[in-house]
This record gives C-alpha cells, structure tokens and sequence, in this order.
C-alpha cells in the first residue's frame, strides 16, 4: 500500500497529462531506486516485441565467454524479420552477435545466441527462469527474438525493472550506449534515434510487429541519474519519450549533502586527551536529488583509533548512498588533536603501540 501511494503521490507531482502520451501502456522508472515517476496501465500484459532482445542478450551475457567463436548454422538464417545477415558457415564470435542483436535487432542473432548458449529450448526457460529471479510475474518469453506468439508478453513496468537490471551490466550498457560500430566486418547504425537526438541518452531498445505495434525502451542520466522510460503500442514514441524523460528529471534538484569542514562524525582515542575526536567532511558535497530521498551516509574508517592523533591527518572516505547506488563520494580527516596519555594504557596497549605505533 505505501508503494502505491508514493507512486501515486510521485505521478501527481510532476504533473504529466494522461493524453501527453499516445501508449497504451507506459512508465518512467528510476533506473536506481525503482522509483516510478509516471505511469499509464504500466501493469497490462502485451506484446513486447523486440525489446525482448533486451533479455536475450542479458541471458546470452550472463552465460559467460563471450569471447568464443562458433560457426553459423543454416537455421539461424531462416527466420523472418529484421536481420545482422549472418551468413552459413561464417564464424564469428558471441560477442559480436551481441552487437548485431542490440545495434541492428538482429532476429538471426537472436537465434544464434539462443542456439550457442545451451540451444534454443534451454536458452527461452533460462529467459524465464531470470524473469522470476527479477520478480517479473506477469512477463513470459516464447521465443529470443520478439517475434509475435500468444504467450510472449510482458508489462511496461517489468520491462522497465528488466532494462534497468540490464543497464548494470558493463557489455550490455556499452553496446546500447554505442550510436555505430563496426563488428564481424559489418558496419552497424544503432536504431535508437534517442542516442542522435536526446542529451544524456544511453540505450535501450526499439521495437516493433504489426501485433505489438511500437515498442520502445529508452533510458537516460543526468546529474548522476537514470532514468528508463517504456512504452508499448506507441505511434508517437521518440516524442512520448523525450517528453517523459524530459518530465521525470524535472523531480531532481541539486541538494548540498555536506560542506567542507562540517562535522560528519566522531572517533574514539584509546590512550588519549581527549578521548574522542570529531570528523570533518575534506570538500562540500551535492548530489541530484529527490524532494523525497534522503540519501545515507557511509564512513569507511576505523571505528577508533590510538592516540595521538593529529588535526587535519586523513580518516578515511565518506560515500553517500542510496539503496546501492553511490551518489558521491569524498575525504574525511580527523576535527581536533587528541595527545598521547601514556599513563591511562594497559600493559598490552603500551607494549601494541611501542610494536605498531597507531
């Protein structure tokens, strides 16, 4: 229930028209906190067409050595729909199918990565088998390509948590991030128009049969945020989608998270006068935030320490975080001078400090 609220809450403050966008079914996600910033029947199963790809390549990745060559089967050769050319008996490797699958939505690609990656059968129940790992009940793949079938659906809001898992992967997000590239001697466009035409765009996925309509995946940063918008049977896409994007990051604002020399914390001094210290933040600090997000933050240093201790002597690093993602980062140093007081130290703590100083 308070999921639903803040959804709810987050969708009237931006404030989007529900006829600004012409999907039948859209979303707007924080590709690092899940949090949904505009939604349209982000729940209604459809077709998704090839933005399943988006999965293909994740499985295919996730298998591991990508790096190895096979040689193509006539098969992958047959299947109808938008192609990489892949031609019989050429080799080439894991890898750059890859690359043709994402940049050129190969469907031949998608064939071959499913047929080298633990054949066909086995490769759509391990698609299915990541989608229940990601908790994405009401998506079912039939296939690798996107092609349509009546039990090849998903959901813009699954979709949307998918692309965002998909964006965490280093392969993944370099390919759909790449506007042209030159693999397996082919020369390949990316048909994301997004990447040419919107400032800080960084993938996903188009796609589209005649059943799904136009789908698309699209995910954009700014500030240090990630944005993943989804839309699905949408003939204004590219102009839905800047649009969203452009509404989802109107919800940042730049927030200072600390100022140089502010007191961030304290230490304990064993053996010392006095016998704790304050820590200072080394530089100001902000972050793009949320009026909602409350970001935590995160020493990494010892929890005490011997005296003496020195003002202005290095501490350790601050990190602040929200959920998993670090928004920054910086120094901390030691606030006050703490003497040595040699009379107030046990025998062991002496005998440790003459050995190994602090």
């Amino acid at each position: 229930m308070k999921q639903i609220i803040c959804t709810v809450l987050l969708a009237l403050f931006l404030m989007v028209p529900a006829g600004a966008v012409n999907a039948k079914s859209a979303v707007v996600m924080d590709g690092f906190t899940g949090a949904v910033y505009f939604e349209r029947n982000a729940d209604e199963r459809l077709p998704m067409a090839s933005t399943t790809k988006i999965m293909t390549a994740l499985v295919a990745i996730e298998s591991g050595n990508i790096e190895r060559e096979y040689e193509v089967k006539r098969e992958y050769t047959l299947v109808e729909g938008t192609s990489m050319s892949l031609r019989e008996g050429e080799t080439l490797t894991i890898h750059d199918t890859l690359w043709g699958l994402l940049m050129l939505s190969g469907n031949d690609a998608a064939l071959a990565l499913a047929g080298e990656c633990g054949g066909s059968q086995n490769f759509v129940a391990k698609m299915n088998a990541k989608a229940r790992e990601l908790g994405l009940e009401n998506t079912h793949f039939d296939n690798p390509h996107g092609l349509d079938s009546e039990t090849h659906y998903t959901t813009a809001r699954e979709l949307a948590i998918l692309a965002a898992y998909a964006l965490r992967n280093e392969t993944f997000r370099e390919i759909v991030s790449t506007t042209s590239h030159t693999a397996a001697g082919r020369s390949m466009t990316n048909h994301n128009r997004l990447l040419r035409s919107y400032e800080g765009a960084c993938g996903v996925k188009t796609g589209y049969t005649r059943r799904a309509g136009r789908c698309l995946v699209s995910a954009a940063e700014r500030h240090g945020r990630r944005l993943v918008a989804v839309t699905l049977n949408d003939p204004d896409d590219w102009i839905d989608h800047a649009a969203m994007l452009d509404q989802g990051f109107t919800a940042f604002h730049e927030r200072t998270l600390q100022t140089a020399g502010e007191q961030i914390g304290g230490c304990a001094v064993y053996g010392g006068t006095p016998e704790a210290v304050p820590l200072l933040a080394g530089e100001t600090l902000s972050a793009w935030l949320t009026d909602r997000e409350q970001p935590r933050a995160v020493l990494s240093g010892r929890r005490f320490t011997y005296a003496p201790v020195f003002s202005s002597a290095r501490f350790g690093e601050v990190e602040y975080r929200l959920g998993d993602q670090v928004l920054a980062s910086g120094s901390v140093a030691y606030g006050a001078d703490s003497a040595r007081n040699s009379e107030k130290l046990s025998f062991w703590e002496r005998l440790r400090m003459m050995l190994f100083g602090h």
